[in-house]
């Protein structure tokens, strides 16, 4: 970028330079060290890959994210959701390069009195964070003014997790219509997602292998269009199936006649497979009808989570029957499920110790003597026991 300073007939001094397409650029100042520094910060800025076109800066941000959204490859769902916090911000009709953190901190305290939960306000943050984002790389503003920009704390997955006991899953099934209930079971005992059920065809189901094909999605878009795609980046899998969950579904096939590989397992209206508008008003009648409430779909797929966790299922298996892309998500929300140092150490000593001693505390009298084992009569287990004198002086040994 070449540039330079001259002084003007009426005593002012004038810096210029040409920018990367080639147009001039020029300020006046009063003082010659005042044009040098200015020349010198956009010398910088372009050095430094900060630079960004003091004219391209004046589209406002309503009209930044119309263009630019325009160009984006977006599943019907991140299109609604991008909208969506777009619409939301105060600073739609502000020029890009006037938009301040401190205007992002005024939306997010706006959000956060209207009753938002965190985990919304995070999730429409992130959606208009990457469109300044976008600005910075097109070089139409210099800096992202939502950066570290401070949200409000969610509540710990521990606490906001709600995941159903297997009674009321249990509950959920023996009311649920005939035709719904294999719906509730593939969410259950197999993690499916609310679209990802809906979007099972019958050659999905190998009912040789007793595994489930996951390779669809179905939403309902605006317009009341059903779109049917392929699920979220790294959703794609293969779910083995307990052999009750396959015997729901074949049941559930040779009840309702379904043929054909290409047939939906499960009807909508038409010839569409069911949309998240259908599933909820099935869900909502089932949850009346077993006297139950608070249980979202989604739960179930914690419930098939905890599950996986209970049973011993390490991060990276969990990870690929949720269809986590990542082991971090895994990690990241079910990460207090998973037993603690303190719960192995403690399954480990039990483990030692019922090697050792049977696990009842009718050996440890056998190996104490005759006035421990009348006292052990009165404690079925080892863990209700008094340890006898024996027992102590053995274990500080």
């Amino acid at each position: 970028m070449a540039g330079n300073i001259a002084k003007r007939a009426n005593g002012k001094w004038r810096a210029r330079y040409r920018d990367e397409a080639g147009n001039e650029r020029a300020r006046h100042f009063d003082r010659k060290i005042d044009a040098q520094q200015w020349l010198d910060q956009v010398t910088s800025a372009v050095v430094t890959g900060t630079y960004a076109d003091p004219k391209a800066g004046r589209i406002t941000f309503a009209a930044f994210f119309g263009e630019w959204s325009a160009r984006q490859v977006w599943a019907p769902g991140t299109v609604l959701a991008m909208s969506l916090a777009a619409r939301s911000v105060p600073f739609a009709g502000k020029p890009m390069k006037q938009v301040r953190r401190s205007d992002v901190e005024t939306w997010i305290k706006q959000m956060n009195a209207a009753g938002l939960a965190p985990g919304t306000i995070k999730t429409r943050y992130v959606n208009v964070r990457s469109v300044f984002r976008a600005a910075v790389k097109d070089r139409v503003i210099g800096s992202n003014p939502t950066d570290c920009v401070r949200l409000p704390r969610g509540r710990r997955p521990d606490v906001a997790m709600s995941i159903p006991t297997p009674e009321e899953v249990g509950q959920l099934m023996s009311v649920a219509d005939e035709r719904f209930q294999p719906f509730i079971a593939l969410c259950a005992f197999a993690g499916l997602r609310l679209g990802e059920a809906a979007g099972v065809q019958l050659g999905d189901v190998d009912f040789l292998r007793k595994s489930l094909k996951v390779s669809r999605q179905v939403q309902r878009i605006n317009g009341g269009a059903i779109d049917v795609r392929a699920p979220k980046y790294g959703s794609e899998r293969v779910v083995y199936l307990a052999d009750s969950l396959v015997n729901v579904l074949a049941a559930h096939v040779a009840d309702h006649g379904t043929t054909g590989k290409n047939q939906w397992l499960f009807a909508g209206e038409g010839d569409d497979p069911p949309h998240q508008n259908t599933v909820g008003y099935w869900w909502r009648k089932t949850l009346r009808d077993a006297d139950l409430t608070g249980i979202k779909l989604h739960d179930l797929r914690h419930f098939y989570a905890s599950g996986l966790i209970a049973a011993g299922c390490d991060v990276v298996t969990v990870q690929r029957s949720l269809g986590h892309a990542k082991a971090t998500t895994t990690l990241n929300t079910y990460a207090h499920l998973w037993p603690t140092a303190e719960d192995r150490t403690r399954r480990a000593a039990e483990s030692i110790l019922s090697a050792s001693l049977g696990g009842t505390v009718a050996t440890l009298a056998d190996a104490s003597g005759p006035g421990e084992q009348a006292r052990s009569r009165t404690a079925p287990a080892f863990r209700r026991a008094s340890p006898s004198k024996h027992a102590v002086r053995h274990s500080a040994d």
